[in-house]
């Protein structure tokens, strides 16, 4: 399959397995390419909302609405690439960063499977490029204490090789988390290409900027565009508490959140527009968090694979 398949446009055999398991008659036939979304439903003090059922969804492709394939809202295993930044510049926060890494994969589904990658001017894939499980806090610990962080940053270069990681990850939702001050001065690709990259793939890139206001090494400009690109949240902590209360969010919103698939109405090879509604309730309205759209892949790529 070409890597560049289109952002959400993937094979999930697994997924509409377990989906069809939860709500029978909702999905027949043989699984098909879908367009897969993590979707978050927050009320308006920003509190998650959880247990909705499918019939208050609408799903939108290009403001013409369509029929939802699969819905779940069940905590199901994810595959994430743990991105973190080594360079010279988060030598004062690496301590910090070590015990919120190591609470999130705590407060993470047990079963997730758990890709570490860190960069300076060079990227490391930890444990060989293979996956730890979540629940083997002996292992993650281990990595995690580590590591030391010198030199410079190649954070792009960094981002792209958990996408690539990713590729071939066992589940169908996939979630990259960068920590990082958002600086790069040592990357072999680009930021456009980067952001081009997020928007074909379908991966949920959670940025979290560890920084002091008078570093010249920041760029939260950076983490906030990665973050919107994919639909989800920068955080920018301001305390080593903060910090570990942000990773445990994530990663109890990336356990609570809905899955959504619908059938992209045309294979043009453009990229088309997202928007899920969630019908309110007597006198409250939900603000709705996805992935703003998706490449759709072409009919000549879709016969070629």
């Amino acid at each position: 399959m070409n890597r560049s398949r289109g952002v959400s446009l993937v094979l999930v055999a697994g997924l509409a397995a377990g989906m069809a398991a939860q709500e029978p008659g909702q999905f027949s036939g043989s699984p098909s390419e879908l367009v897969v979304l993590s979707v978050v439903v927050a009320d308006r003090r920003g509190r998650q909302v959880e247990n909705l059922v499918r019939d208050r969804f609408t799903v939108f492709d290009d403001d013409h609405g369509q029929p939802i394939a699969l819905f779940s809202n069940q905590d199901e295993p994810v595959s994430v690439a743990l991105v973190i930044d080594l360079s010279g510049s988060m030598r004062p926060k690496l301590a910090e960063v070590v015990v919120a890494s190591s609470a999130f994969a705590r407060t993470s589904n047990p079963s997730d499977e758990l890709f570490i990658l860190t960069f300076n001017e060079n990227v490391q894939e930890r444990m060989g490029g293979l996956p730890l499980q979540a629940a083997d806090a002996a292992g993650i610990q281990q990595e995690l204490t580590s590591m030391r962080a010198v030199g410079q940053t190649a954070l792009y270069d960094g981002v792209t090789a958990g996408l690539d990681r990713l590729d071939n990850a066992a589940h169908a939702r996939k979630v990259l988390l960068l920590i990082s001050d958002g600086g790069d001065n040592a990357s072999q690709t680009t930021l456009p290409r980067v952001l081009e990259r997020a928007r074909r793939d379908d991966v949920a890139i959670y940025t979290i900027g560890l920084f002091d206001p008078d570093s010249t090494d920041r760029n939260p400009k950076v983490l906030q565009a990665l973050a919107e690109t994919t639909g989800v949240a920068r955080f920018l902590p301001s305390s080593p508490g903060d910090l570990l209360g942000i990773c445990q969010r994530i990663a109890h919103e990336i356990r609570t959140g809905y899955t959504i698939a619908f059938v992209p109405p045309v294979r043009d090879g453009r990229y088309h527009r997202v928007r899920v509604d969630v019908s309110p309730e007597a006198g409250a309205r939900f603000a709705v968090r996805t992935r703003p759209g998706y490449v759709s892949s072409a009919a000549a790529d879709r016969a070629s694979r």
